[in-house]
């Protein structure tokens, strides 16, 4: 029996940097900039819900059910604040039904676009992908060897940022508060806002190039150092195989010699002569 899928709504913490890049993705118009009044759904006009940055207006929200299979605003916010609001838990149907409201205009037939099925469906994937790896399959003539999903070096180079994500500590000069922006947003005259106080704060080409270079020698030398890594497991790799494969032929032609003639109780036998 499946469950229903629950879903809440989206909403902007703290760690907010001011930099607008969700706003205009927002297929409902709900999310307004931190002081600025939002409009309701009736076009009744109302107070803004955050002074300090950007903020979506929980009524207006449909976590983008019926436009994409994922939060727009989520996928395009640098610092990753764009999250489900545990205190607004809503079923995915009332998230579709919501559209069609703000949208009277748009054809929602057919199956929707939702986050919440591309979950599902990932996660009956991977039931059915774990369900065939409990049966089993065969072994016939050869080993089959199991891909992995990711590789060792793989798996330990996710664990580091991309370039262009690496999380710049900066300095509010006004209030001396802490906040982190990713280098793809670190560009000399790009205009960020101070989380604490709202202040602005805009990189200089000194700033930019210093940390651009820094980052850019830290992924220089470990990507060359991944490469080697890669390289030599591959070769080791390549070695365990071919002594894996070899191994399982020895073992296999020594249990078809065990099971040519076994020697089984009542098994018939040919009956002996007078002369034996």
């Amino acid at each position: 029996m499946s469950l229903p899928l629950r879903a809440m709504a989206t909403m902007i913490t703290d760690e907010c940097i001011n930099c607008g890049a969700c706003e205009p993705e927002c297929p409902n118009e709900a999310i307004y900039q931190g002081g600025v009044e939002y409009v309701a759904l009736d076009g009744t006009k109302h107070p803004a819900l955050s002074k300090d940055f950007f903020y979506i207006v929980p009524e207006k929200c449909t976590e983008c059910v019926g436009f994409f299979d994922q939060e727009a605003c989520a996928a395009v916010c640098p610092v990753d604040c764009c999250i489900p609001d545990p205190e607004r838990i809503e079923s995915e149907d009332a998230l579709a039904v919501r559209a069609k409201q703000i949208h009277p205009e748009k054809d929602f037939s057919g199956e929707l676009p939702s986050r919440f099925r591309k979950v599902a469906d990932a996660g009956a994937a991977a039931t059915a992908g774990a369900s065939a790896a409990a049966s089993g399959d065969a072994i016939s003539g050869t080993i089959q060897m199991a891909m992995p999903v990711m590789s060792a070096e793989d798996a330990l180079a996710a664990k580091f940022p991309l370039q262009d994500d690496w999380e710049v500590p900066l300095t509010c000069f006004r209030c001396t508060g802490r906040f982190a922006v990713p280098l793809l947003y670190l560009r000399p005259g790009t205009v960020l806002h101070c989380p604490h106080c709202g202040g602005s704060y805009v990189p200089n080409t000194q700033l930019y190039q210093s940390v651009q270079q820094r980052v850019t020698t830290f992924f220089d030398a470990w990507g060359t150092s991944f490469d080697d890594l890669r390289e030599r497991r591959r070769r080791e790799l390549d070695r365990f195989e071919n002594d894996l494969v070899e191994a399982f032929e020895k073992a296999r032609t020594e249990i078809d010699k065990l099971t040519a003639k076994p020697e089984l109780p009542g098994a018939p036998t040919r009956q002996r002569g007078i002369f034996g």
